[in-house]
């Protein structure tokens, strides 16, 4: 199979990643980078040996490409995507869909009229782990799902900021930036969220974005959730210093990020630790729980989501993580800011 063509746009923190596993897999090539005239973009572009542009209409006028993956910041987003969608150009745009629910839905509408393929990049949803804590929910080893406690905590430091202003201003933040990718395994895990209560501050920080926030969940199912998200808190209970899928960060074999309990036992994950009853008909706080430890084999997510990428461009599989699941994840996104200004629980 000849090499697919692959444009990125936004060469950041996590555009670079996208260039360095386009380059690394032999079904792709870097073909373009799209971002604002500044010099070091000019150097990421000689790098890779591939043309930069200052606009996507431009690239979309001069290349021809087979797939686009948009890491650019949120609020441009929707402008990029649709233009790759009525250029006929699949595309992988990064979470958030959009900035908004009602201009994410125009995302949807226009890759559907199109018949264009579109894939957001919740990337966790390909992560090795995830699918076997679903595997596990579903055997039924922990019986009816009665609660999740969840958590995001870790320090981001001052040169993040500084690499990303926009992180500090409306369209940033831990809620839109990372709760977003909770939410989306939350949903994996548990179920479709049927309402949210939430509370924030921005008092440690003092940005025009929150730093901490924390948040009550409802299931469909009628099982409850509470989440603890901060990115001011030293403190590895996060997915990434966990996971140990992603080896810039230091990790702790001892941390959970998630703790989902049933009726008849709770998994730990990323630990994906067991206890549960042998005996349900005597299930008892009196009893002692019986222990298993689950192997999970880690692999990096976003090069499994590159392949899904280029496996949907090819034909030959189903987007993991479409349009649509992207804006579910946004709408209930969407329903915490709604939370966190009035104070109230909000129903979806």
């Amino acid at each position: 199979m000849s090499e697919l063509k692959i444009a990125v746009v936004g060469p950041g923190l996590i555009g670079k990643k996208h260039l360095e596993l386009i380059d690394e897999e032999p079904a792709s090539r870097v073909a373009a980078i799209v971002a604002p005239n500044h010099e070091k973009h000019d150097v990421t572009a000689a790098r890779f040996e591939v043309p930069l542009y200052h606009s996507i209409d431009a690239m979309l006028g001069s290349e021809e490409i087979d797939g686009c993956i948009i890491s650019s910041p949120n609020a441009f987003h929707v402008e990029q995507a649709v233009a790759c969608l009525e250029a006929k150009v699949p595309v992988l745009v990064e979470k958030p869909i959009a900035d908004s629910f009602d201009a994410g839905n125009r995302v949807v509408e226009v890759a559907g009229k199109a018949g264009v393929p579109l894939l957001v990049g919740h990337h966790r949803a390909h992560s090795p782990i995830m699918r076997a804590a679903k595997e596990i929910i579903r055997s039924d080893r922990l019986g009816r799902i009665v609660t999740v406690m969840g958590s995001a905590l870790f320090y981001k430091p001052e040169d993040y900021f500084e690499a990303g202003p926009w992180r500090k201003e409306i369209g940033g933040g831990p809620i839109l930036i990372n709760l977003i990718h909770e939410v989306g395994n939350l949903r994996a895990l548990c179920g479709e969220i049927a309402s949210v209560q939430a509370i924030s501050t921005s008092k440690t920080r003092n940005f025009v974005v929150e730093d901490t926030a924390a948040f009550n969940f409802e299931f469909a199912s009628g099982a409850l959730g509470v989440f603890i998200l901060s990115d001011t808190a030293a403190s590895a209970r996060s997915w990434e210093q966990t996971s140990r899928e992603n080896a810039s960060y230091p990790c702790y074999d001892d941390e959970d990020c998630y703790i989902i309990s049933g009726t008849y036992g709770t998994l730990s994950v990323p630990s994906m630790r067991l206890k549960f009853y042998k005996d349900s008909a005597s299930r008892s706080w009196w009893k002692p729980f019986s222990l298993e430890q689950f192997a999970v084999e880690r692999e990096d997510p976003l090069k499994c989501q590159l392949r899904n990428f280029l496996n949907v461009i090819s034909g030959r599989e189903s987007p993991v993580v479409s349009g649509f699941d992207g804006l579910q994840n946004l709408r209930v996104v969407e329903a915490i800011f709604e939370s966190v200004r009035t104070g109230a629980v909000v129903r979806l």
